[in-house]
Parts: C-alpha cells; sequence; structure tokens
C-alpha cells in the first residue's frame, strides 16, 4: 500500500507491524524462551516484593520487619548491620533497582532475539550471575558474621539463583547463534 491511501510511509507501515509482532510474541508465544523470560519477569517481581520491606525498614519508613516464628530469625538485625550499608548505599534498595532492571531486559526483544541479538542474552546471564554470586556471599554473612536469618533476604536471594539459572537458557542459544 501506498502512503495516500494508509496515511502512512513504508517505514512506518513496517515498525507497525514489527510492534504488532513483537507485541503478539511478548503476550502469546510458547516458545520455550518466551516462558523463561516470563519466569525471570515472575521472580524479579518477587525479590521486588521481598526487597521493597527490606528497603522500606532500611532507609527508616518501618521500623520493624516481621519475623517467622523460629528461632535464628532476626531480619531488623540483618538488615541493620554494617554489611547491609558497606556500600554507602542500604544493600536493599541496591538489589530493589537491580531486580526491576531485569524486567525491561526480560521483556525486550522478540522470542528470536537469541539469534536476532545474541549479545542482549548474553549480558543478561553475566549480569545475573554476577547477581547471584552477591547474593550467595550476603546468604553466606547472615549465618556467619551476623548470626541470624532473615527471611526476606532468603527470597531475595533464591530470586535470584533462579534467575540466574535461567538466563542461562537463553544465553547458551544466543552462545551457539554467534559461533554457527
Amino acid at each position: 500500500m501506498n502512503k495516500f491511501l494508509t496515511g502512512q510511509t513504508e517505514d512506518e507501515q513496517i515498525k507497525h507491524h514489527e510492534t504488532q509482532q513483537l507485541r503478539r510474541e511478548l503476550q502469546n508465544s510458547d516458545e520455550p524462551n518466551m516462558k523463561v523470560r516470563r519466569a525471570i519477569i515472575g521472580l524479579s517481581l518477587l525479590g521486588i516484593g521481598a526487597m521493597t520491606a527490606v528497603s522500606l525498614f532500611q532507609t527508616g519508613i518501618v521500623k520493624h520487619l516481621p519475623d517467622p516464628p523460629i528461632d535464628g530469625f532476626d531480619s531488623n538485625k540483618v538488615n541493620s548491620s554494617d554489611t547491609a550499608y558497606a556500600l554507602g548505599v542500604p544493600d536493599g534498595t541496591l538489589s530493589l533497582a537491580s531486580l526491576a532492571v531485569n524486567i525491561p531486559i526480560a521483556a525486550f526483544g522478540g522470542e528470536n532475539r537469541a539469534e536476532n541479538q545474541p549479545l542482549v542474552p548474553l549480558a543478561f546471564a553475566a549480569k545475573a550471575t554476577v547477581e547471584a554470586a552477591l547474593a550467595g556471599w550476603y546468604f553466606y554473612q547472615m549465618p556467619t558474621k551476623e548470626k541470624a536469618w532473615c527471611g526476606y533476604c532468603i527470597v531475595g536471594a533464591v530470586a535470584n539463583f533462579g534467575i540466574a539459572a535461567l538466563s542461562l537458557v537463553e544465553a547458551k542459544r544466543a552462545w551457539k547463534a554467534i559461533n554457527e
């Protein structure tokens, strides 16, 4: 069709088609990598929920984090520790921001982005792996240094471990696409 009939240039028509295709793939595709990316979004939101509570406490908006009635849990102690503020900003706020960034990255691109934009899943897998390692270090600090557990931090760590593992699925496909 020409511009006279549609009111759009050919480039605008192509962009419109690409936008519609992306929307269909993100919302409806049953392709395995899309399911993995949706799981990453879900885990990121779970982690955001946990780190929101921690951030509210660490910044003084709430004065107490409730714990399960199990010996050894003291979220207030863990989240008020020197370790939690060692970077000059509360660690919960950094984790919250990082988990939030995962969502647009996971939603970026269509179902074949591993082949069409392989650097995106590779960079995301690197990011997620570093964050999982940091979550593991913080997880280790709870029983060894703080001598207490934080349920919110455990949820955040598990979310980061899951995100890292899931990110490797698409990264493997992207790596294969680069090396073909």
